[in-house]
């Protein structure tokens, strides 16, 4: 590929801490755009459909930064945004010890990995068998 070819596409790079003030809330909006996706529960209703919303629910159920992560669309982000096409997007939610008095807080500008930590015995990568930020579950 050529400079030209390559410079068309940007990697926008956006980390946040957020505060959950009511859990209740966020859970509850995770769980209606889950029903919303899937549609309604068809009583006796089984398959793979009626199987990922089942883990879809319980996962952000269980966790608050799934039920985060599953409401956030990075293309919503960038849909209004003229002369731009989302090409290709992830993200991920974890759970962590905030203190933006601690020290290496302010660091975030210097490339310093570690800045946003687990809590103690997640692993980097966050809860093991997590549901893809869709509400499907990708395997």
């Amino acid at each position: 590929m050529s400079t030209d070819e390559t410079s068309r596409f940007v990697r926008l790079r956006v980390e946040m801490v957020l505060e959950v003030t009511d859990l209740d809330a966020l859970t509850g909006t995770a769980l209606e755009s889950i029903a919303a996706e899937y549609g309604e529960p068809v009583a006796g209703a089984g398959g793979e459909s009626a199987e990922e919303r089942m883990h879809a629910e319980a996962t952000v159920r269980a966790d608050g930064a799934e039920a985060l992560a599953s409401l956030v669309d990075p293309f919503d982000l960038v849909s209004e945004v003229p002369g731009v096409e989302l090409a290709q997007a992830s993200w991920s939610s974890e759970s962590i010890e905030y203190d933006p008095d601690a020290e290496g807080w302010d660091d975030a500008d210097d490339g310093e990995e570690g800045l946003f930590l687990p809590r103690d015995g997640d692993d980097e990568e966050g809860y093991g068998d997590t549901v893809a930020h869709n509400g499907k579950n990708d395997g």
